[in-house]
């Protein structure tokens, strides 16, 4: 009986507050001899190490598929698997590749030597060195390897044993052929006859690697066994369960010729003699040679055999297992490829759906440009058709009117000089003329609206030319004094360049649209700031209201045309979208801000043109 690997978390619980102790580190001892192995197992454990030891190297790698060691020390002579053949099956499996292995052997042959590191394994150490040098080595090898974690998620075992199922009459010999292939690593289940062994193998559960069946025994019929055995077998095999190797033990004498044609035709994969020493387990001579033959030959002869059989099967398995492994990565790297091949196709919808989007964005945006300048268009030609009018039915009466004023100012003035002093005609004269210079002062005014009017539109002048900055503001100030009046103060800052060179009549709209909206957004009294600058090669114009200014959310949105936050029927949305084309056509910019006094701030920039 061997003692399994402690568990990481081995041990008495830490007190409160206290750090877990560390646990000790876990050796696998591979060792057939007994006396050897415990010398050695004592040797470890006082040093704080926690061993586990197997007898074979089957033992052991069946061992490992429940849990990892930190290293593995084994024999290089084992009965059955080898030591080195041990270290080669760990480094072909993926599990316990990175388990450091050192090899132990009596003998001193660099040969030796050169095959067990070839093998695989990391050190090689003889069982007569000093045993603090083994120490210094372990613990080296240690050194280099982090150790594994215990808690290993469940996996499909990569080792197990060969499981043999024995079927033999005599109880001495059915014994001794149990311990023989026990002492090869392998798990060996007997039976006295075929009804115990029949159930042994329709028993669920692992089914076997090897059956062996007694040929010579007199307790049942062997060929019979053999044919119902074969019988399970193809069934089972027809059914997708794994075979197994069927081995009958028989005679080496030359007169048991129709034995090995009847065992063979029953379905047996070998027949081995059954002989310890040249003879078998009645006494009789079966060795051919009188006796004379070296004693166990046959049987290291049937040991071999059946290691031979269920290696070829556990490889076979190994292989199906490997094969089985490589077909399912290849099905998830073909899912994977086609979730990914979904994906991109996926990815690109959605990016053909989102160009579609912009490019109907775009779309929208340039329709609503275009509305908006045929806006302007109708307006501005709606505002040229209204001053042209006012021009022709004002202006030719406004001249009569005051062609005749000043005749009647003239007259009145020497009718008045006629008249002496005292005279109440006189101060009815005086009266008179009094009035009329008031309607001198009221006439004035109609022609200078007239005037502002037509500089305003600028109707015959729609090119580009050089435009007086103060004028064209004062122009606009003079047309929007209505909604000033005497509560909104203008300041005025004109520091940049006097005259720039625009389209006027676009200019007079962009800034009096501006200040149309600022003193409808101031709510009582207020001041307007309006300044100009020179900056980097562009006239700035900016207008600073006192109002409440421009919420953060709808800054983007105050340009787009027919967005107004008035009440209905106040605005219709396109005095700013009208100031934003406009400085887009003079490849200028136009952008709001917050204000210093705490209103908006409009901030128009118009690259400089030579005159």
């Amino acid at each position: 009986m061997t003692a399994p690997l402690p568990a990481r978390d081995a041990g008495p619980p830490a007190a409160e507050g206290a750090p877990a102790p560390a646990a000790p580190t876990r050796i696998l001892l591979v060792e057939d001899s007994e006396t050897q192995a415990l010398q050695l197992r004592l040797f470890l454990e006082r040093n704080g190490f926690a061993v586990a030891r197997h007898a074979t190297a089957e033992a052991a790698l069946e061992a490992m598929n429940h849990g990892l060691p930190d290293l593995v020390v084994a024999d290089y002579h084992l009965p059955g698997m080898n030591g080195d053949e041990l270290t080669r099956q760990m480094r072909l499996a993926m599990r316990t590749r990175a388990t450091p292995v050192l090899m132990l052997t009596e003998a001193s042959g660099r040969d030796i030597e050169r095959q067990g590191l070839e093998s695989g394994a990391d050190a090689y150490v003889p069982k007569s060195a000093d045993r603090d040098l083994l120490l210094l080595r372990i613990r080296a090898l240690l050194r280099e390897r982090a150790a594994v974690p215990a808690g290993e998620p469940g996996r499909a075992a990569n080792f197990r044993r060969a499981r043999i199922l024995v079927v033999d009459g005599s109880a001495t010999f059915r014994a001794y052929l149990s311990a023989l292939l026990a002492q090869e690593g392998h798990e060996v289940v007997a039976a006295d006859g075929p009804d115990q062994a029949m159930a042994a193998l329709q028993a669920p559960g692992e089914g076997f690697d090897c059956v062996t069946v007694d040929l010579l025994g007199t307790s049942f019929d062997a060929i019979a066994l053999c044919r119902r055995i074969d019988a399970l077998r193809g069934a089972a095999t027809g059914a997708g369960a794994p075979g197994f190797y069927l081995v009958g033990i028989g005679s080496a004498a030359a007169s048991s010729k129709d034995l090995l044609v009847e065992a063979f035709s029953a379905g047996a994969d070998d027949v081995v003699a059954k002989d310890v020493g040249g003879r078998d387990v009645g006494g009789r001579d079966v060795s051919g040679r009188d006796g004379t033959g070296p004693k166990g030959t046959d049987a290291d002869l049937l040991a071999i055999r059946v290691r031979t059989l269920v290696r070829r099967k556990l490889l076979d398995e190994d292989d199906r297992r490997v094969a089985e492994e490589v077909r399912r990565h290849a099905l998830a790297a073909e899912r994977a490829k086609a979730e990914a091949a979904a994906a991109e196709a996926k990815a690109a919808l959605a990016g053909a759906l989102a160009q579609a989007n912009h490019d109907l964005e775009q779309a929208n945006h340039r329709l609503k440009d275009t509305q908006a300048k045929l806006v302007q268009a109708a307006k501005m030609a709606s505002l040229g058709e209204l001053v042209a009018g006012i021009a022709h039915e004002i202006n030719n009466p406004l001249a009569f009117i005051l062609a005749h004023q000043g005749t009647v100012e003239r007259l009145i003035g020497e009718v008045a000089a006629a008249v002496p002093e005292g005279d109440p005609s006189r101060r009815a004269l005086d009266k008179a003329r009094d009035r009329v210079g008031s309607m001198r002062l009221g006439l004035a005014r109609i022609q200078d609206l007239v005037v502002n009017l037509r500089k305003f539109s600028r109707l015959d002048e729609g090119e580009m030319q050089t435009v007086n900055v103060p004028d064209a503001i004062e122009n606009v100030l003079a047309l929007i004094q209505h909604k000033l009046g005497t509560r909104i103060a203008v300041h005025k800052h004109l520091a940049g360049a006097p005259e720039i060179r625009c389209s006027p009549a676009l200019l007079n709209q962009v800034v009096m649209n501006i200040l149309g909206n600022a003193a409808d957004a101031i709510p009582g009294d207020g001041a307007i700031t309006i300044e100009t600058a020179i900056r980097d090669e562009h006239d700035v114009i900016r207008i600073c209201d006192t109002g409440p200014g421009v919420p953060e959310a709808l800054r983007e949105r105050i340009f787009e045309p027919f967005f107004t936050t008035k009440p209905v029927g106040s605005g219709t949305g396109l005095g700013l979208a009208i100031a934003y084309s406009v400085v887009q056509a003079h490849s200028g910019q136009i952008s709001v801000e917050s204000a210093p006094e705490g209103g908006a701030c409009f901030v128009i920039s118009i690259p400089r043109r030579a005159a």
